[in-house]
């Protein structure tokens, strides 16, 4: 029986996207071309634009993570812990090369380039928020968090904190970080019991002589 020969039009297509990660890290997202991509790869630009529009697709398209442990949510029953399992996964990618200089590279270049900003959006950052939603709302009907708490506001609590330290700060982002904004988060989400977090009666207005 013939061999099955490897798809080459596949492999040229990862060849091309793990050239275009190595002269990033070596030249930065600014000095990247498709020019030196081509090269280096040994393929015509042409091949590399009837895939990519643009550089910063290649580039987005190069460097999204595929890794499940990243882009899913596992579904234990412990909702906080599900959550921090991801989260440490995807920490993890962000704190080591070549991953987390380069993606704030794209994110930089996702400020100036519509195309790729729509692109992100559209291939990973709406995905990922879906799933997500998608993890809190199972975890809500379960009685694992408040039927009153804004599913909507906790995905923007939890992106905008990592956000702002990988970004902003640009601190490491590490495991003890992620529990701490979750250990805070999941203190108002979890469902209130009789008594708990129930608000104080006024005392009445004390009378202050004039």
């Amino acid at each position: 029986m013939a061999e099955k020969r490897p798809d080459r039009a596949l492999d040229r297509t990862e060849l091309i996207k793990q050239t275009t990660l190595e002269l990033a890290q070596e030249v930065g997202f600014t000095k990247l071309s498709i020019e030196a991509v081509a090269a280096r790869a040994g393929v015509g630009k042409h091949t590399i634009y009837r895939r990519w529009p643009s550089k910063g697709a290649l580039f987005l398209d190069a460097l999204l993570p595929t890794d499940e442990r990243v882009t899913d949510f596992p579904n234990t029953g412990d909702i906080e812990a599900d959550l921090r399992t991801q989260t440490y996964a995807a920490v993890d990618l962000l704190g080591r090369p070549p991953f987390g200089p380069l993606y704030q590279a794209l994110l930089g270049e996702a400020q100036h380039d519509p195309s790729v900003a729509a692109t992100l959006n559209e291939r990973f950052i709406a995905p990922q928020a879906q799933r997500l939603r998608a993890r809190l709302k199972l975890a809500q009907r379960q009685g694992q968090l408040s039927p009153e708490f804004d599913l909507d506001l906790a995905m923007a609590i939890l992106s905008g904190a990592f956000y702002f330290q990988f970004l902003v700060t640009q601190e490491l982002v590490s495991h003890n970080y992620v529990d701490r904004v979750f250990s805070t988060l999941f203190a108002g989400m979890r469902p209130r019991r009789g008594g708990e977090h129930q608000p104080k009666e006024a005392l009445p207005a004390r009378h202050v002589p004039s």
